[in-house]
């Protein structure tokens, strides 16, 4: 048996002194997580395939998120805000790490958000969203024409966004890649993922089909819900 020196049992008690901080760096739990569908893959056929939804959420939505914590496992601080802070903050993100936050944190807001409005059944809203859509957007067919017509014609990847205010007034907007309102500190209503990975494997090149057959399975109880909160101040992503 090797002796035990007093130098053997300084170093012993120095390395145990730190086991306790690592462990606790180990066991902290990422900023942010992965929310959950709240419903199953194939709630939304036949509009949306259970394989589409599956991919992109176990898997497109899950890097975003996991790039994400990535991006600032060593910016605490900027971890700790709520993500719609981050994003409308972007400017004072850290350059090394700017374009990887954009991206990602987008993501994580866009497809956050993106999962609530559906697995519903369609139809059509109601009451004071119903009013607010006749008033500033000309009406629910209006609105869907032009949402579509900013869909299909968003270059490349994108979303398109109808946006709300705190006075209830609505407005419609396309953003590229995964860019989001929240970065201009506007907040979303509701929005489609016009990306590829959100339609494909179904539609193919048919995004047209795809952004008219995405109304069938919208959650409308869940956009009114949106709306209200937008009114009250207390509208995250």
């Amino acid at each position: 048996m090797i002796p035990l020196t007093r130098r053997h049992m300084l170093g012993g008690l120095a390395l145990a002194a730190t086991l306790p901080a690592a462990f606790a760096r180990a066991q902290t739990p990422a900023p942010f997580t992965l929310p959950p569908l709240g419903y199953a893959f194939d709630a939304n056929e036949p509009s949306i395939d259970a394989t589409t939804m599956m991919i992109h959420h176990d898997r497109h939505h899950a890097a975003y998120v996991a790039n994400l914590n990535a991006a600032l496992k060593d910016y605490p601080q900027l971890a700790a805000l709520p993500l719609e802070a981050i994003l409308a903050k972007l400017g004072e993100v850290p350059e090394t790490i700017r374009t990887a936050v954009r991206n990602n944190a987008g993501g994580h807001a866009n497809h956050s958000m993106f999962w609530t409005l559906m697995g519903g059944k369609g139809g059509a809203p109601t009451g004071e969203l119903l009013a607010a859509i006749d008033r500033d957007l000309g009406g629910l067919d209006k609105m869907k024409a032009e949402f579509s017509r900013l869909g299909l014609g968003q270059f490349g990847s994108g979303w398109v966004f109808v946006t709300v205010t705190k006075d209830g007034k609505l407005a419609l907007m396309a953003r590229p890649n995964q860019d989001t309102p929240l970065m201009d500190g506007g907040r979303v209503l509701l929005g489609n993922d016009v990306w590829e990975h959100a339609y494909y494997l179904k539609y193919q090149n048919n995004r047209a089909g795809y952004l008219t057959a995405w109304w069938n399975v919208v959650n409308w109880a869940a956009v009114e819900a949106r709306f209200v909160a937008a009114k009250a101040g207390m509208l995250g992503v």
